[in-house]
């Protein structure tokens, strides 16, 4: 988080938000409206306890850090991606708790303020240290180290991943159901989630629409498999890891419907 945070210019992000009114009402419909989506539907198909609490947990999720490099690649806008995907970074220590826990009731053997000062260590912590060393560094130095930051982030992401995907074999093998079941789950809520946010905001645009749902569909869970207590519910902790599974391979597998609802709008760099 630190790595990714550094390569945010504070001063280019702030110069994006030419448009207050439509980051503010992408910011509540990825961190307020969905997750109350989500649960009017997990609700409604007896789906509660286990991979439905978790399909809701990833819905109130922020938006991926990647999203920004994944929206650029598939031709989308990175622009927006970037000011969404921080600042609801930043916002997520505050919504995420009172909506996993205090209005939806799920069991994350956390109390609301331990789950909110969890996300702020997790967040905030990382914010302060990028932040302090862009002002000891210097804009010349950390463009001159940008490749090379890029290149820590890459392979830290590579060791997160073999953390997450640890024992997982092991689980598909002793419960092959069980596991198939969450793992369609997680492509159902992570390809929800983009088409249902795409139509929303087809008004302004589907390029714009395509890229908020690019950024709905993909959320950060790597957030809260560090802050979840192992006690918690283990189909949440499985289905959090799960979900990277979408994340990675969901914007390429929409790349020919992005290529076709919007293909007179090649990417901008960001």
């Amino acid at each position: 988080m630190t790595l990714v945070l550094l390569r945010v210019d504070p001063a280019q992000v702030l110069a994006y938000l030419r448009r207050p009114l439509l980051v503010a009402a992408l910011l509540a419909w990825l961190l307020l409206a969905c997750p109350l989506v989500t649960y009017a539907v997990v609700r409604t198909a007896g789906l509660e306890a286990g991979f439905g609490a978790g399909m809701v947990v990833m819905a109130t999720g922020c938006a991926a850090t990647s999203s920004p490099a994944f929206a650029r690649l598939v031709g989308l806008d990175g622009e927006i991606a970037l000011v969404v995907a921080l600042l609801s970074t930043l916002l997520l220590p505050f919504t995420a708790p009172p909506l996993a826990l205090g209005l939806l009731g799920i069991d994350l053997a956390l109390t609301v303020g331990g789950l909110t000062a969890r996300l702020l260590l997790v967040v905030g912590l990382p914010l302060l240290v990028s932040l302090a060393i862009r002002a000891l560094a210097g804009p010349a130095r950390l463009a001159r180290w940008g490749r090379a930051v890029d290149g820590a982030s890459v392979l830290l992401v590579v060791v997160y991943g073999f953390g997450v995907m640890d024992g997982m074999l092991g689980r598909m093998l002793q419960a092959p159901a069980m596991m198939l079941g969450g793992l369609l789950l997680a492509f159902a809520t992570c390809f929800g989630l983009n088409a249902l946010t795409a139509l929303a905001f087809r008004p302004a645009g589907w390029r714009l629409g395509l890229s908020a749902g690019l950024l709905s569909g993909n959320r950060n869970m790597a957030l809260y498999l560090a802050v979840l207590p192992a006690t918690a519910d283990a189909r949440i902790l499985i289905f959090c890891a799960l979900c990277q599974f979408p994340l990675f391979l969901s914007p390429f597998l929409l790349r020919p419907v992005y290529r076709r609802l919007a293909p007179e709008s090649p990417a901008r760099p960001a």
